[in-house]
């Protein structure tokens, strides 16, 4: 089975995706500052500073990795929450040396642990590309936070130019190739990228479904000439 017919299906995605994270979580760092020409950290910061934090703000960091924009948020949020659905990402995150006022919860994003109107803000970094079912997903977001709570997003965009979106995806197939045979013995595991970049419905598509569930004030804005989008939206 090819790796675009394991992902086909929510089901497939699910435990692909799931597998995939477990395997490469001690290289992820290393993986998302080498992709983003070591401009990952300031796309993340400019994300925090777009939330525009106050010392009463409760954070949600979902899909929150080793904790890069929990940790920043939490030094002036009251109090925060990281939630991943691979325990190795949070076990690294743990071992942060600039860790602060923040819990993390192994969970799945689709069906959150958390009660409703919890957090005044959630944010996500690289994380409603790979949910299996992008609705539900929002869904979930919009139920823990408050009304007028505030959701950014940061993402790979899918370029709605065809010539751009080809160049663009044959560059990340190939260097993921490269990067999954060198680092892993398995050209596929970061192909996973562009596989996944063809099936998202790009910024446009993300902040309509956002509309649709319920946010309002939604803004997509472009990261690296538009091949990254930060998206800001308000929970109505």
């Amino acid at each position: 089975m090819t790796l675009r017919d394991e992902i086909a299906t929510p089901d497939g995605k699910r435990r692909y995706v799931r597998r995939l994270f477990a395997t490469i979580a001690d290289r992820y760092d290393f993986i998302t500052r080498f992709l983003s020409y070591g401009q990952d950290r300031r796309w993340k910061q400019r994300l925090v500073a777009l939330a525009d934090l106050r010392a009463t703000d409760r954070v949600l960091d979902l899909a929150c990795g080793t904790g890069d924009i929990l940790w920043v948020a939490t030094t002036t949020a009251r109090f925060g929450v990281g939630v991943d659905v691979t325990f190795r990402m949070l076990q690294l995150a743990q071992r942060r040396p600039d860790r602060s006022r923040a819990a993390l919860v192994t969970a799945d994003m689709l069906a959150l642990p958390l009660r409703d109107a919890r957090f005044t803000v959630v944010t996500v970094g690289y994380g409603l590309r790979n949910v299996p079912d992008l609705d539900q997903a929002l869904r979930e977001i919009h139920r823990v936070l408050v009304p007028g709570g505030r959701l950014l997003s940061l993402d790979f965009n899918r370029p709605s130019n065809a010539v751009v979106r080809a160049a663009y995806l044959t560059y990340l197939t190939i260097v993921g190739s490269l990067l999954g045979f060198v680092l892993h013995g398995d050209p596929d595991t970061y192909r996973y990228i562009p596989e996944s970049i063809r099936k998202y419905p790009g910024a446009r598509g993300v902040a309509d479904r956002m509309g649709a569930v319920g946010f309002k004030d939604v803004r997509a804005l472009r990261v690296l000439g538009g091949f990254m989008t930060i998206h800001v939206a308000i929970r109505a």
